[in-house]
């Protein structure tokens, strides 16, 4: 009888083994599985959004992958963890504010297919395998010492086939995303105390990013922040307590997440021009080097454009740069104009076009930025503009004046291989008093928005006679002018000689060129006693000019060169007589006190005083 029981519990024993041995393997199996965790941060059922997301995810923080999920969604997650390290891993990712709220735990068996980082293969890459095969023999050990040589044949049996079925449908699917719960103000408080510093700056950054913000990134929720999650809830529709609830935190994080995503906010380091800075390369792409500019050009039409400026220089590089800015089609007229000692700021802004520009003087290198965007992209630049400023920063290197492409060949209209803007017309003036006060002809000014003195100063239209042809220009800004006009007594006598300082070619010249003749009458083509014709030939581009003496005192001024629509002889010019504008200005209030000049100067010094009181003036819309 104890034989028999014997017998029975060492067949029992057998039994239990085998079935032991079974149900390992079957761990080892589903270990495959289960030997790893992921931590799901979001889904999305488009790629290219996912794909975007992944990427900001990835510059937060590392191990970012991006797989399919068997219904077709695209989920980030961060992984791979041992499954006990996982919860700790979501915890800690909570605290810093980095994931939402709602990320959760999963496994392998809830994706199908990596689609971030491309190329990557870490879902099919092998799990570690469970340690099976010591445990499996432990039965059989037992067996051994019982002196029992059967006992390996016993455990060698196969198990049933339909346990392992019943095991592989029993695996459950992966859960879905937990939902917040909506907190009471004081719920909200506590979970809010759980925040550390980098989760407590992070909302105020996600703040002012929107806006709402403006103080420091310090991690304090003080009476400016709280005013800002009020103000957010508000917007929002929520109720204004000023403590954001778990899941008002994660909607805030999560919309500025996806923002950032969509700009494709990225820290850039040039070390050919010299500077570090945060660029949205989801608008632009590097395009090339074309002294003094790095180039990024517009992608997914964004329409924005960015210059990097970098060339060795000094001030005067610097007040060259600020000049030549203003005249690219880039910079559109109306906006702010700042010229510091070693900076300078440039805005525009039109129907069409906005720009910012900024640059400085750094250790003998002039650099900076340009910014160039559709009004449609004003929110969004409202936001790129300040982390531009915020990161930029200046490291060793700077570009060789030498670097220009070999395809680049900038025309007349060409700077740097960006078009240069040209007015509607150029004519020209000349000061008339110490203030900077422009006298010119009516034809410069007419139906422009913008007027230019020399292409850099803007001006107003302080007094015209559309009778006479006349205008009086007062500049916006104070200037100091070399010389100024100084009115003759008389208009002089025929046949004298004369010389007229004047801009031909529209401008293209720098400086004012002079050109000499004589008074050939005191009238006009029809008897006008307000005119004098001289015999002289002048460009359509120096109606404006004045009309000097050998004295250097002002006899004229230049008109267009038409008489009742029709065109004069190419040496023929007629102008204002002097009396016609020295009443044309005291109606315009302007105090006249200079004496005529007296002594007689030769060409070469009446060609100097000439340059220095001739200006351009150019019409712009």
């Amino acid at each position: 009888m104890a034989q028999a029981i014997g017998e029975y519990g060492r067949r029992a024993r057998m039994v239990i083994a085998a079935m032991m041995a079974v149900m390992v393997g079957l761990i080892a199996q589903g270990a495959e599985a289960q030997d790893r965790a992921w931590v799901q941060l979001e889904a999305f059922s488009e790629l290219v959004n996912a794909q975007a997301r992944a990427g900001t995810y990835a510059q937060l923080v590392e191990d970012v992958n991006g797989f399919r999920t068997p219904d077709g969604l695209y989920a980030i997650v961060i992984g791979p963890f041992a499954p006990d390290a996982a919860a700790t891993a979501l915890n800690t990712l909570r605290n810093q504010g980095v994931v939402p709220l709602d990320s959760f735990i999963t496994d392998d068996s809830a994706y199908v297919s990596q689609f971030f980082p491309v190329g990557a293969t870490v879902l099919t890459d092998p799990a570690p395998q469970a340690p099976a095969t010591q445990e499996a023999e432990t039965p059989a050990t037992e067996d051994a010492a019982s002196n029992d040589t059967t006992a390996p044949e016993a455990v060698a049996e196969p198990a049933p086939e339909p346990i392992v079925e019943e095991v592989a449908e029993a695996e459950p699917a992966p859960a879905p995303a937990p939902l917040i719960p909506e907190e009471t103000v004081q719920e909200a408080r506590q979970s809010e105390a759980q925040l550390d510093r980098e989760g407590r700056d992070a909302l105020q950054i996600a703040l002012a990013w929107y806006g709402y913000y403006t103080g420091a990134i310090d991690g304090a929720f003080g009476p400016g922040t709280r005013g800002s999650m009020s103000a957010w809830q508000q917007d929002k529709g929520y109720e204004p307590t000023g403590v954001l609830t778990s899941r008002q935190r994660a909607e805030l994080l999560g919309d500025y997440r996806g923002e950032l995503a969509a700009l494709g906010m990225e820290t850039v380091t040039s070390d050919v021009a010299g500077i570090e800075i945060d660029l949205p390369l989801a608008m632009v792409e590097f395009a090339g080097y074309n002294f003094p500019f790095a180039q990024y050009t517009e992608i997914n039409d964004s329409g924005v454009q960015i210059l990097l400026i970098s060339q060795p220089g000094t001030e005067t590089t610097l007040f060259g740069l600020y000049e030549i800015m203003q005249t690219l089609e880039i910079v559109p007229l109306d906006g702010e104009r700042e010229r510091g000692r070693d900076s300078f700021l440039l805005t525009g802004q039109s129907d069409t076009l906005r720009s910012h520009t900024e640059a400085r003087l750094v250790r003998g290198t002039v650099k900076g930025f340009t910014i160039v965007w559709p009004p449609e992209r004003d929110d969004q630049i409202a936001r790129v503009l300040p982390m531009m400023q915020s990161t930029i920063s200046y490291i060793d290197g700077v570009l060789d004046p030498a670097v220009v492409p070999e395809t680049m060949e900038d025309g007349v209209d060409m700077v740097s291989g960006l078009e240069v803007r040209t007015p509607d017309r150029v004519r020209t003036g000349f000061f008339i008093d110490a203030d900077g006060t422009v006298l010119t002809t009516t034809e410069a000014v007419g139906d422009c928005a913008q007027t230019l003195i020399n292409d850099s100063y803007e001006a107003e239209l302080a007094y015209s006679d559309a009778d006479l042809g006349i205008a009086v220009l007062r500049p916006l800004t104070q200037l100091a002018p070399l010389a100024f006009g100084v009115l003759a007594e008389g208009s002089g006598r025929v046949q004298a000689p004369i010389a007229v300082s004047g801009f031909p070619f529209d401008g293209t010249l720098s400086t004012a060129s002079m050109s000499f003749g004589t008074l050939a009458a005191l009238e006009g083509m029809n008897g006008e006693t307000t005119l004098q014709r001289l015999d002289i030939a002048t460009a359509e581009s120096e109606a404006g000019a004045p009309v000097l003496d050998f004295t250097g005192s002002v006899t004229g001024m230049v008109l267009p060169g038409t008489v009742s629509g029709r065109t004069l002889p190419a040496d023929v010019t007629l102008a204002l007589q002097v009396d016609a504008l020295r009443d044309a200005l005291t109606a315009a209030g302007l105090v006249l006190d200079a004496a005529p000049r007296e002594d007689r100067m030769n060409e070469e010094n009446l060609a100097r005083l000439g340059a220095d009181m001739t200006v351009t003036v150019s019409c712009w819309n």
